[in-house]
């Protein structure tokens, strides 16, 4: 190994941090590979003419981010291969679906080449986070979560004490807190949010003039879904029809046979009940976007295709928004834009 390692006396660059950019440069183009083993300190230092306490630093940051390991009575070992010259930053979203794949791939896209992003999924489930996050404590160099969880009754949280537990253990300068900051935490880090309760009341009120057209708003909110939504969701569309003085209704889900009036105007969450809905109406005597109408919440390119009006978080902007805070290492709050688009079901 000793050949491959470059240590430039005349360099201002320090000694240790020579020795780690060069293990770790050696490694990325393949010249070192994984389980191979390197030479202890006290050969290194003899073979470059460094002082003993030099390389054990350069050793130590490089066991820090699990890039060599040591074993007792053999020495140190190459355990990592992949990547490990760029920014390794883990994505933990609580469930896949195209919003979040949006997000996602917005921001491997907006981060660049340079870093290294692996998507990891807790389906809401606060033991699988929390298994996956001690997993890999300390691997990466930034932590991306997307807090949301259920309860064993199927109920939205944001977060619970032993997952603000585990979070507060992430150095702050590594946390990106993202779609959902309901988890009290202080501090200047990162956080892309929606305004779940304000977002939702917002853009119906932007759509009022075509709203205010229709007899009666029906929320079709699904209760005990698999993967549980906010019920801020819920508080922001009472809140509108109350102040509106809108005559409305909150359903579980759209059903096989549902009773459709004249003048209904229904939001839908989930995809299956936007479909069954669109199915049911045009089986009808009735007319999507002019005798009832529909509004999705979350926007897709085949909504967009098929003129369905929503009211939607800019996902493609919260992957960038976050992908933009790391790179230009800053910290607060940023809240994502949430808009009315007006299409042809209304």
């Amino acid at each position: 190994m000793i050949k491959f390692i470059n240590i430039d006396e005349n360099s201002r660059v320090p000694k240790y941090k020579q020795i780690v950019d060069s293990i770790i440069y050696n490694i990325s183009i393949g010249n070192l590979q994984i389980n191979q083993k390197i030479p202890s300190i006290n050969m290194f230092s003899e073979d470059f003419y460094i002082s003993r306490d030099t390389v054990e630093k350069a050793y130590n940051i490089l066991k820090e981010r699990k890039v060599i390991s040591s074993i007792k009575g053999k020495g140190y070992y190459i355990t990592r291969t992949n990547l490990i010259s760029k920014t390794n930053i883990l994505f933990l979203i609580n469930k896949l679906s195209p919003y979040k794949m949006t997000t996602y791939n917005s921001f491997v896209n907006s981060i660049g080449a340079n870093s290294n992003t692996d998507l990891l999924i807790y389906h809401c489930d606060e033991t699988l986070f929390l298994n996956l996050l001690d997993k890999n404590k300390d691997d990466y160099d930034y932590y991306v979560i997307m807090p949301h969880f259920k309860t064993d009754d199927l109920k939205h949280v944001s977060y619970t004490e032993e997952v603000v537990k585990a979070i507060k253990k992430i150095p702050k300068e590594k946390l990106v807190i993202m779609d959902n900051i309901k988890l009290g935490m202080d501090g200047q880090i990162v956080e892309i949010y929606q305004d779940f309760e304000n977002d939702i009341y917002n853009a119906l009120k932007e759509g009022l003039s075509k709203i205010a057209n229709y007899e009666k708003l029906i929320l079709i909110y699904p209760d005990k879904a698999v993967y549980p939504y906010p019920r801020r969701i819920l508080h922001g569309f009472r809140k509108f029809c109350v102040e509106y003085s809108i005559n409305f209704e909150i359903l579980n889900e759209v059903y096989d046979d549902m009773i459709l009036k004249k003048g209904d105007l229904f939001i839908t969450i989930e995809e299956s009940d936007l479909v069954s809905l669109v199915k049911q109406i045009r089986d009808s005597t009735f007319t999507l976007g002019e005798n009832i109408g529909i509004i999705s919440y979350n926007d897709t390119p085949l909504k967009e295709l098929l003129g369905i009006t929503v009211m939607s978080t800019d996902f493609k902007v919260m992957g960038e928004s976050a992908s933009q805070m790391i790179m230009n290492n800053e910290k607060g709050t940023v809240k994502v834009p949430f808009n009315f688009i007006d299409r042809n079901s209304i």
